[in-house]
């Protein structure tokens, strides 16, 4: 059984959305199951599919995050520190040939979000800059070609 490492805010996040599909989630859809049986024919009973499919999706789900939970492999972020960059790190950035900066915190696969700043600790970036220092360059293959990096600030946020 493979470990999933991941940050408490992405660990609380995964406890939350179990918590909305077990106590609020499967009470609607049963519900809505429920009702639809009252309309009669359940062979073109429209809502009535609709509400199992959903109905199947929700235990699906509900599986699915309690595998998560049980594998996750949390770590305090708080508790961390150093120079070098390695999960659960801040880091910013910048892009040698644009000077574009960009911060970012390295996060498990479960909670990337890159919009909101956290990459995956198996993408390409983060990949090449674990283990690398504030200062250092690193050289990150994209699918628009390869890209130079330097690592401007580690922080622990």
């Amino acid at each position: 059984m493979e470990r999933i490492p991941m940050t408490a805010s992405g660990y609380k996040a995964l406890e939350v959305e179990l918590d909305k599909l077990r106590n609020v989630e499967r009470h609607e859809v049963i519900k809505a199951i429920a009702e639809a049986r009252a309309h009669g024919d359940l062979s073109e009973n429209a809502e009535y599919h609709a509400a199992k499919e959903r109905q199947s999706f929700i235990e699906g789900r509900v599986i699915e995050l309690e595998d998560q939970i049980g594998r996750a492999d949390v770590i305090d972020v708080s508790r961390l520190s150093g120079s070098a960059v390695k999960f659960g790190a801040t880091v910013t950035i910048v892009d040698e040939d644009t000077d574009e900066e960009r911060k970012f915190q390295i996060v498990g696969d479960l909670e990337a979000d890159a919009k909101n700043g956290r990459i995956s600790i198996s993408s390409p970036i983060a990949r090449a800059i674990i283990g690398k220092n504030k200062g250092d360059t690193v050289e990150v293959a994209t699918p628009g070609g390869a890209r130079s990096y330097e690592i401007l600030k580690v922080e622990w946020i």
